[in-house]
């Protein structure tokens, strides 16, 4: 329900939504942590962004120094490809400088850089920030940000999600380093998965509190009586937070979390402790009709003690450690086919019309179940 509210909202009033400071102070923390100069002499890029409000542009902004950052470059897409249902006002910051036009400030992104004292402080902070407008729209697809794409070593932000996969690809095809949000549902577009599975990429190092992400919106949007739960979306110390489910972030850039092996149980400890029932007093696990394989419904359920392929959750990402897991492919479609998933047999399609070839399955009380979103993993041979 809240995801819905998000869409129509979008639709009817293109508003921004923003990413919270802690969240991204979290997450780049990460990285710091386990390669304190990951940032050092980088030039670091913020696309699809709004630099006079965004917190990516604030949190590298703010710590330029530490951060050992040689250049910060911020741009937005241009109000009038925003489509402001109730008209657009520029802000003060906007107005007062001298770069401020009429006109351009419809029709132009903004570009903001930081990479010297402007201000002759002392120091290189967000004070020193200084915006143009850009010769275009701002879209991160035109010649003018992919000149500053190809200019920067890493590319950081909260892309549109309709656009993931385009996105990303514009990363992948200049060989930038990234660190950008994303559902998690793009684990299975045909211009992902083969990164995951080729350890091209993976998932961030933090967590979004239950898989979900706050993030900061309109408060013109927040109607009590049109929401599904004060949980989905509320006002908070004067900020609206809207909830969005399956957030996640991506990356390539190493971070230590990646390299933690996940504990693991056998399979008569997980039959008898396991904290979930669907486990919990099984005597073996359930194999698949039409792969050889056996179905794991939780990460914290993979048994230590098996060494056959295995079907997990694509939450199972989140976990994934390329010393301890080989990922085998994704058992749905066209890349089931691929891996050679036996097709359905005649008299169960008949019985059941929406069965397609290239799914995994297994039978559940005479009828076919189809899992949500598996991939297919083993465990690696320890030497």
């Amino acid at each position: 329900m809240a995801n819905t509210n998000l869409a129509n909202a979008k639709t009817a009033k293109n508003d921004e939504f923003y990413t919270q400071y802690p969240d991204i102070q979290k997450e780049i923390n990460a990285y710091l942590d386990y390669n304190p100069d990951v940032f050092r002499g980088k030039t670091v890029l913020l696309p699809c962004d709004d630099p006079e409000w965004s917190n990516f542009t604030k949190f590298f902004a703010q710590n330029f120094e530490l951060l050992g950052l040689k250049k910060l470059i911020s741009t937005s897409f241009a109000v009038e490809s925003k489509k402001f249902k109730d008209g657009y006002m520029p802000t003060l910051f906007e107005t007062a400088s001298p770069n401020f036009d009429q006109d351009k400030t419809r029709t132009h992104g903004k570009i903001f850089v930081l990479d010297h004292d402007a201000n002759n402080s002392g120091r290189i902070d967000i004070e020193d920030l200084q915006w143009q407008y850009l010769e275009g729209d701002g879209d991160f697809r035109s010649k003018e940000i992919r000149k500053l794409r190809d200019e920067a070593d890493i590319i950081v932000t909260n892309p549109p999600f309709s656009l993931f996969r385009e996105f990303l690809a514009w990363i992948m095809e200049a060989n930038k380093q990234f660190i950008i949000i994303g559902n998690i549902n793009a684990i299975s577009y045909k211009e992902v998965f083969p990164l995951i599975k080729d350890n091209k990429i993976w998932m961030g190092s933090s967590y979004f509190n239950g898989g979900a992400a706050y993030f900061i919106a309109d408060q013109t949007l927040y109607d009590p009586a049109k929401m599904s739960s004060e949980k989905n979306a509320f006002l908070q110390d004067g900020k609206f937070l809207w909830r969005v489910n399956g957030v996640r972030w991506f990356t390539n850039i190493d971070h230590g979390r990646r390299h933690e092996p996940l504990k693991l149980m056998t399979m008569a400890e997980n039959f008898k402790h396991s904290k979930h029932k669907e486990i919990r007093g099984l005597c073996e696990y359930i194999k698949y009709e039409n792969y050889n394989a056996i179905e794991v419904p939780f990460a914290d359920a993979i048994p230590e003690d098996y060494d056959g392929i295995m079907g997990v959750p694509i939450s199972f990402l989140d976990k994934y450690c390329p010393e301890q897991f080989e990922i085998i492919g994704h058992p749905h479609g066209d890349y089931g086919l691929e891996l050679g998933l036996k097709p359905f047999p005649r008299e169960l399609k008949k019985q059941n019309k929406g069965l397609r070839d290239g799914d995994l399955y297994y039978m559940k009380d005479g009828k076919p179940e189809l899992p949500y979103r598996r991939i297919l993993i083993r465990k690696k041979q320890q030497s």
